[in-house]
């Protein structure tokens, strides 16, 4: 009797955690869009903001991208120039909740982004034209973030992102459709 008991109670459990992944993945195929926006912290200067989104192709895989700008002041030569950096990038992530066995309000996230920015300098009007300035350039970068979704549909983001025109941390809220 007292094995039949303990069978009853492992199987118990074993259904318990069946419903509580089969709901998670409900709630991530209902949820497949993600909506990020923030802000970033620059070593170049400047405040940049965000917005992106990301798509669930798979349970632990997303894809998206992200566009930003950034304006800073830099002094060159004497003379006082505006920068602006405009940046849009594909972003894709791995997220770790199933391999890790994380609660659903918790969402843990590395991937690659491939960051295409243009450097435009403002230029002074008492300033010669020889210090106009452009600049592109397209860079491999990594990405390791967290979420914590303080409600159903949004949750607060925070991300080390190397190799980024938008900053090498950012922090946003996320919403999710």
């Amino acid at each position: 009797m007292v094995l039949f008991t303990n069978c009853i109670s492992a199987q118990e459990i074993s259904t318990i955690k069946n419903e509580a992944t089969t709901n998670t993945d409900i709630a991530r195929k209902q949820n497949r869009l993600l909506l990020n926006f923030g802000l970033g912290f620059s070593k170049w200067g400047g405040i940049p903001v965000y917005a992106g989104f990301e798509y669930f192709v798979h349970r632990d895989i997303s894809i998206g991208a992200e566009i930003g700008y950034q304006h800073f002041k830099r002094n060159y030569s004497g003379y006082n120039y505006g920068i602006n950096i405009f940046t849009a990038m594909p972003v894709g992530n791995y997220h770790f909740n199933h391999l890790l066995h994380l609660p659903s309000k918790w969402d843990l996230y590395a991937g690659l982004n491939l960051d295409f920015y243009n450097q435009s300098f403002t230029k002074p009007s008492a300033a010669p034209e020889y210090y106009e300035y452009r600049n592109s350039a397209l860079s491999l970068g990594l990405q390791v973030g967290a979420r914590y979704f303080f409600a159903t549909q949004w949750g607060i983001n925070l991300e080390w992102a190397g190799g980024s025109s938008l900053g090498d941390m950012k922090v946003g809220l996320t919403h999710k459709f």
